[in-house]
């Protein structure tokens, strides 16, 4: 039974959750109950109005203030300011129509005036108690008796002093709360920002932990590695020497060695990259020069491949500050990469262009191979993630690494069987340049 009942209350609290329906609901209270009040005292016969009648009215009006500030918010101060005319007007009205300086009704004025006082400021206060004084006055001097002008003098002094102070302490609060609010913004700003440092710090002591244990590994592994890749060549030199057809067997054994030796120098190298990254040394130089030497040098490998690889240069991208090894290995990464994804596609074509934008230059190598899988894509630049199966998942890594260092940032693209795109921007100017 508790729970029913209670529902209707937190219906009743959550329209009122915004100031405004608040100041309609305690303004409508005012003035209804002002009114009802002001219904007992006495009234001459030939100034009595149906006062009840007009009671239901004005709550009824009242009640419609509300609905238009809930319905349409955006117009919640347009909404108050019609409102406050027709109070005035109604106020006058009743002074007029049941005794002029004498009416009871004047008394109206010191809630309407106060209330929105305090809604609207205190300017507005002063400006509704001179215009309270103005439609007093009118309304004794149309309806006698008519008022001195020290009833109307009192009346502003009893109304605008009182207004004057309740907006002041109105306005006062509404800008400790903005304040307030501007604090609280900034402390959820900045509380997040340091959420985000600590995450980041976190990794960053991880990884740095990672590059420790890969370099050592790496520097462990490397002599083995070696050492079995000499053995190797020796131990095929005596194959080659003694031609049995058990040899040829034990070649092709040798060969398969080799290889993975090879892979796994290759990795090794990688993680020492990774674990070893040098500082930029950046000097002028041509990215196009850049570029196209990257592409010469590994054209005769894509052709062998059956894949074409088409260079566009943009004339108007200038010498930039670059430290020329870093980008390269970048570059050919990318590029390598996208042989990798062509390699499936038995042939394809490579593009690598550089272009100039405003204050920029993106060099972007785009395959047509298969694409990137939208899964995939979302964990491209995740240090160890991989689809290759004796890949490191630290290519990409290295690669980002290189265009932070300048600066710039890397994008990537897959439309739908249209092969994928990587582009490398940089800023033409560096900031600590």
């Amino acid at each position: 039974m508790a729970r029913s009942t209670t529902r209707p209350w937190n219906a009743v609290l959550r329209l009122l959750e915004r100031d405004e329906r608040v100041f309609a609901v305690l303004l409508a209270v005012v003035m209804v109950g002002g009114l009802a009040t002001l219904g007992l005292a006495p009234i001459r016969a030939r100034h009595r109005v149906d006062i009840y009648s007009l009671l239901l009215w004005f709550a009824a009006y009242k009640l419609g203030i509300f609905a238009l500030v809930t319905v349409s918010p955006q117009f919640t101060r347009g909404i108050f300011t019609g409102a406050l005319s027709v109070d005035l007007l109604l106020v006058f009205a009743l002074l007029y129509l049941t005794g002029g300086g004498d009416s009871p009704f004047v008394n109206l004025f010191y809630p309407l005036v106060a209330v929105n006082a305090y809604y609207f400021g205190r300017g507005v206060g002063l400006l509704l108690t001179a215009l309270a004084g103005l439609l007093y006055w009118t309304a004794a001097w149309l309806a006698a008796p008519r008022a001195a002008w020290t009833a109307v003098a009192i009346l502003m002094g009893q109304i605008g002093l009182p207004a004057y102070a309740l907006g002041h302490v109105a306005e006062r609060e509404r800008r400790a709360r903005g304040e307030t609010e501007r604090l609280n913004a900034e402390l959820t700003g900045t509380l997040t920002r340091l959420q985000a440092a600590q995450g980041k710090l976190v990794e960053a002591e991880r990884m740095a932990t990672v590059g420790r244990l890969s370099l050592k590994m790496a520097h462990e592994v490397r002599n083995p590695i070696a050492a079995i890749e000499l053995n190797a060549e020796l131990l095929g030199d005596i194959v080659h020497e003694r031609p049995e057809p058990e040899m040829e067997e034990a070649g092709s054994l040798l060969r398969a060695i080799r290889d993975q030796v090879s892979a796994l120098d290759a990795l090794t190298e990688e993680y020492l990259a990774f674990a070893r990254f040098p500082r930029a040394q950046f000097d002028e130089d041509s990215v196009n020069d850049m570029v196209a030497s990257v592409a010469e040098f590994i054209k005769p490998l894509a052709a062998r491949q059956g894949i074409s690889i088409d260079v566009t240069t943009d004339p108007s991208v200038p010498s930039m500050e670059i430290d020329r090894t870093l980008l390269r290995q970048a570059v050919l990464n990318l590029i390598k990469n996208g042989l990798e994804a062509l390699a499936h596609s038995k042939g394809g074509a490579l593009t690598v262009t550089t272009r100039r934008l405003d204050d920029s230059v993106d060099i972007a190598v785009t395959d047509t191979g298969p694409g990137i899988a939208p899964e995939v894509g979302r964990r491209l630049f995740e240090q160890f993630f991989t689809t290759k199966p004796q890949g490191t998942g630290l290519g990409l890594s290295i690669i980002r690494q290189i265009v932070e260092e300048h600066e710039g940032q890397i994008r990537w693209a897959s439309p739908p069987g249209a092969g994928a795109t990587f582009t490398i921007s940089l800023p033409i100017k560096r900031s600590h340049g």
